[in-house]
Order: C-alpha cells, then sequence, then structure tokens
C-alpha cells in the first residue's frame, strides 16, 4: 500500500504562521504583498518562531504624519515580541516594524547566547563569600 505525499504548497500561497490583517483599511494587493515579505524575513531570521501578525491600520483620528499604524506580534517560546510603528506612509511604517522587530529578535537572540555561554556573575561573586553560622 502506497501513501501519498502531502500535496505541495502553491508558490504563490503564504506560510500558515503569516496573519496580515487590514484595519480600517483594505489592503491591496501589492501592500499585502509587501507585508509578507517583511514577515517571510523575520520567519527566516528565527526558526523558533510560532507566528507572525502584522497588522495595518488607518486611523484617521491622528496628525497626517502617524495616520498609518503598523502592528507586529511575534509569538515565540518565552514572553512575546509586540512592537508598533506609525508613518505617514503604510509601506514606511511596514519597513519600519519590520526593522524594529528584526532588531528586537537580535537582541533577544544575543542576550540568550550571553545567558548561556557567560557563567553569572552573581554565582562567582557568591562563591568568595564567607561561611556563616
Amino acid at each position: 500500500m502506497k501513501f501519498k505525499s502531502p500535496p505541495k504548497p502553491a508558490a504563490d500561497a503564504i506560510d500558515p504562521r503569516i496573519m496580515i490583517r487590514g484595519i480600517h483599511l483594505d489592503l491591496t494587493p501589492a501592500l499585502r504583498a509587501a507585508a509578507v515579505q517583511k514577515a517571510e524575513r523575520l520567519l527566516r531570521h528565527d526558526g523558533r518562531l510560532l507566528r507572525v501578525r502584522l497588522d495595518l491600520e488607518l486611523d484617521a483620528s491622528r496628525a497626517p504624519e502617524a495616520r498609518f499604524v503598523a502592528k507586529g506580534h511575534l509569538e515565540i517560546r518565552g514572553p512575546d515580541l509586540i512592537a508598533n510603528e506609525a508613518s505617514d506612509d503604510a509601506y514606511r511604517a511596514l519597513d519600519r516594524l519590520a526593522d524594529k522587530l528584526d532588531r528586537m529578535l537580535r537582541e533577544r537572540t544575543r542576550e540568550r547566547r550571553d545567558r548561556r555561554n557567560n557563567p553569572r556573575a552573581d554565582a562567582a561573586w557568591a562563591d568568595g563569600l564567607p561561611a556563616t553560622g
């Protein structure tokens, strides 16, 4: 008995871990493609990401230079990473948000690596204390 392999996703299918929404805004195909590209860059950066959610919001009550708000939520083991960025252009807000999330991921990875590879400073200090009691 032969088992069938699962169907391969289409070339234009996006990763199921990517969620993109428009709030008070209809996402054009070009804007959606730009958001998917930024999200895939984040997924490539860290394989432990469970889900990437990007929200693009048009807030007419804000000043014109901050009308478009891009919000990002990265679900990862441990505390989630959340960021937002406002701009007068949706693409610029999305670019800045992706850069900010990328920077947060790199900082988190570096901190985890440093904690793993370096002995704790307070443990070394505690070894030099005299015994009490």
